[in-house]
């Protein structure tokens, strides 16, 4: 199992109206193409202009069958270029669980 973690820094004065389109539009696009959404969230103190989702896998092929086919569906293309300029960086990490992790 590994843990996809995607955080993206919002332009300010955007996040919300980003996080409304998503909500309308992206959401049930995604889920529907990655599956297993762990959750969302938005950032409260530091960066306070992020949002970070994070996905789980079985493993990287799975992550990379996945994210193929969303990239590929014309909605989600749609719904990216709508949103595109509120981004203004990326970021992506995996996660894999420890040994002792409650999460495995």
């Amino acid at each position: 199992m590994i843990l996809d973690e995607r955080t993206y820094a919002i332009h300010p004065a955007h996040v919300r109206e980003y996080l409304d389109i998503y909500a309308e539009e992206g959401m049930a696009l995604q889920v529907s193409h990655l599956g297993h959404l762990v959750g969302w969230f938005t950032t409260d103190t530091g960066v306070v202009n992020e949002v970070v989702h994070v996905w789980r896998y079985e493993n990287l092929g799975e992550r990379e069958r996945r994210r193929a086919a969303l990239e590929a569906d014309p909605q989600w293309q749609t719904f990216r270029r709508k949103t595109s300029g509120f981004v203004q960086s990326m970021r992506s990490r995996i996660l894999r669980p420890t040994a002792f992790s409650p999460m495995q």
